[in-house]
C-alpha cells in the first residue's frame, strides 16, 4: 500500500522571551558599568604578563606623568573620610557641595590649599585647568604622603583593613619622582605596593 504522506508545516519559534532576557541582560550591564575616568596625565606604562584587576574599594593609585603625581582613591566613602581627616590636618575648610564633588572625582593633581577653588571649577574648566600635581619631596614639603597616611587610616577606621597601594608611573618617566615615591611609602613601612602595567601577550 502506498505510504501516506503528511504535510509538512512550517515550524515558528516565539522568540519574545529571548529578547525579554536580552534586554533585562543589557540594562543590567549599562546600569552596573562603571565609565573609565581619563587619566589625569598621559602615562604610557610598561607591559607585563601578570593581571590583576584592579579592586573597587580599600585601593590607592598614585600616577606619575610629566614629572607630576596624581592621587586617586577607590572608594566614595573612603574618599570623603580622607578629604575629612587631611581637612582637620591642614586646618581648610570645605563646604558640602565641595566635598561631595571630591566623592564624585576620581583622580586629582593639586595642592590642598588649591584643592578648594578646584572643586569649584565646572567639568569643563576642570578639563581644561593644568593640575601643578601633588609636592612630592622627602626632604622638604611631602603632601602625598599625608594623603597616603590619612587614606590609610580612614581604611582601617573604615573596615578594618590595611590599603592597597599602586604606582602608575610612565615608562618614559625619569626615575627621581619614582624614587621618592617609593621613598614616600617606606617612610610608612609601605614594603608592599603594585606596579600598573599594561598586558602583554606571551611568546608561545
Amino acid at each position: 500500500m502506498p505510504r501516506v504522506k503528511v504535510a509538512r508545516k512550517s515550524t515558528a519559534i516565539d522568540m519574545t522571551a529571548m529578547c525579554d532576557v536580552a534586554f533585562l541582560l543589557l540594562t543590567f550591564f549599562i546600569l552596573s558599568a562603571k565609565p573609565k575616568v581619563p587619566d589625569p596625565v598621559k602615562a604610557v606604562v610598561p607591559a607585563s604578563t601578570a593581571i590583576m584587576q584592579i579592586p573597587e574599594t580599600d585601593f590607592a593609585i598614585i600616577t606619575v606623568g610629566e614629572g607630576k603625581a596624581f592621587y586617586s582613591i577607590e572608594g566614595d566613602d573612603l574618599r570623603r573620610a580622607t578629604l575629612e581627616t587631611m581637612s582637620a590636618e591642614y586646618k581648610i575648610a570645605f563646604t558640602k557641595d565641595q566635598i561631595n564633588k571630591f566623592v564624585h572625582t576620581e583622580n586629582f593633581g593639586v595642592p590642598l590649599n588649591v584643592l578648594p577653588q578646584y572643586l569649584d571649577f565646572t567639568s569643563d574648566q576642570r578639563r581644561k585647568y593644568v593640575q601643578p600635581g601633588i609636592h612630592v619631596d622627602t626632604t622638604k614639603e611631602n603632601e602625598l604622603a599625608n594623603w597616603v597616611l590619612q587614606t590609610r587610616k580612614a581604611d582601617q577606621a573604615l573596615r578594618n583593613v590595611e590599603l592597597r597601594i599602586a604606582i602608575k608611573a610612565d615608562a618614559q618617566q625619569d626615575y627621581p619622582i619614582v624614587g621618592e615615591i617609593i621613598k614616600t611609602l617606606q617612610k610608612q613601612h609601605v614594603d608592599k605596593f603594585s606596579l600598573i602595567t599594561s598586558a602583554k601577550t606571551v611568546a608561545k
